[in-house]
């Protein structure tokens, strides 16, 4: 049993104060003065408690890259950044294409995972974009497919596998990228003009992966006016960073790269129309040998999951630009309807997967308190506000800072019963 006191949620377009009462996995009352003589009370001082936020692209590296990440590393970043639920990439080592393989994925996502996570399956076997993977063996086991990180650049296969994945009701998510453009900029926009072509034959549920140039934003509204079920998501680093900051730091490194000011621009503009309906963050951590390497060798990816939220509500809610309606919007409940995962609300019986940030705080974001296994954050020595404090998991506090000292609660053995 657990008490937040002087919480503050959102009301409409504005702020309360209130208390919340939490009794095993689910929110039990929301007001003023609960008390409980057998609860742990975390004072919160005016923090703001939302629904914890939900990742539907990330890499956990583990099996097969466990120098990058694992999967206990990546969930305990996870946490520390108030992320509740994710959605982990099949892109391991061996790729999760085959029933066997996801049962021994979550084998280990069991074991060591401090959040919720929901592996996609590989749509291909092997990630080749060669023969489809056991589509219909893997469907009711998992909530998507994707070959991130790779395209199907075969039209024919990709029409076969989107035939076959809707038959299944389920779900595509594309890391669209066109084999053999010119750049990559037109690979992005290559690659979404053919897939959107297979979706119109085919009416699958189809999801684009961090899309970030104007062109490929323009076609994906198109389609969805047209009544396409397709969606995109946008990343932290595409929202807030473009080509010009990128002084050849590896750690700006990544895939779509930092794109032109104007495809900035239309990134924005797609997150304020709502034509991408999610933020994700793409964390891909990598080690501090590969990120060391010459900047044209040395791997694409940065890690996002600790600095998801407080990114968001800087640059975008604490400058009036969304609200934190929208925030919530675009980082819980969209992507948690768009992939038929659990989410919570503030509200009773609600599940109390939660977070509680600090939204009148401004605190770097500095290397040496990075939890990810890899360091490899373009915004080390950002300034933020909105940082995550205390992060509840089914009821059960898996982040706290260390504000929340023995001191302050009122500890029953257990944190919660």
């Amino acid at each position: 049993m657990i008490i937040l006191k002087n919480a503050r949620i959102t009301a409409g377009t504005s702020l309360k104060h209130t208390d919340i009462l939490i009794i095993n996995d689910r929110i039990f009352e929301i007001g003023d003065n609960i008390n409980h003589a057998h609860a742990t009370i975390y004072d919160l001082d005016g923090a703001l408690v939302i629904p914890g936020a939900i990742d539907v692209h990330t890499h956990l590296r583990e099996p097969g890259f466990t120098h990058k990440e694992t999967i206990k590393s990546g969930t305990a970043a996870a946490a520390r950044g108030g992320v509740t639920s994710i959605m982990s990439m099949p892109n391991l080592s061996p790729v999760t294409d085959s029933v066997d393989e996801l049962n021994s994925l979550k084998r280990i996502i069991d074991r060591d995972a401090l959040v919720n996570v929901y592996p996609y399956a590989a749509l291909t076997k092997n990630q080749k974009g060669e023969i489809p993977s056991d589509i219909e063996g893997l469907a009711p086991l998992v909530k998507a497919f994707s070959d991130d990180g790779v395209c199907v650049n075969s039209e024919k296969l990709l029409l076969e596998c989107m035939i076959r994945v809707k038959k299944a009701n389920s779900i595509i998510a594309s890391h669209a990228e066109f084999l053999g453009a010119v750049n990559s900029r037109d690979a992005e926009v290559l690659a979404v003009e053919r897939e959107l072509r297979v979706v119109e034959q085919t009416k699958c549920p189809y999801h684009f992966c961090h899309i970030s140039t104007s062109d490929a934003f323009d076609m994906i509204r198109k389609a969805r006016m047209k009544g396409l079920n397709v969606t995109c998501e946008v990343t932290p680093h595409h929202l807030i960073l473009n080509e010009s900051d990128n002084k050849c730091n590896t750690n700006f490194k990544m895939n779509p790269p930092l794109r032109s000011k104007a495809d900035y621009i239309a990134t924005r503009e797609a997150l304020l129309d709502l034509t991408a309906s999610i933020i994700a963050t793409d964390h891909a951590p990598h080690s501090k040998q590969e990120k060391a390497l010459e900047y044209s060798v040395a791997p694409n990816g940065i890690i996002g999951l600790e600095t998801f939220i407080p990114l968001i509500y800087t640059e975008f809610v604490k400058t009036g630009l969304i609200t934190f309606e929208r925030m919530i919007e675009c980082i819980t409940y969209n992507p948690a309807r768009r992939f038929n995962l659990e989410f919570s609300q503030l509200k009773k019986k609600s599940k109390a997967d939660l977070a509680v940030i600090a939204i009148d705080e401004e605190k770097e974001f500095k290397e040496d308190e990075i939890v990810s296994l890899s360091k490899n954050s373009p915004f080390i020595g950002r300034r933020l506000y909105g940082n995550n404090i205390l992060t509840l998991v089914g009821g059960i506090v898996k982040y706290k800072d260390q504000r929340f000292s023995k001191n302050q609660e009122n500890i029953n053995k257990g944190e919660n019963k």
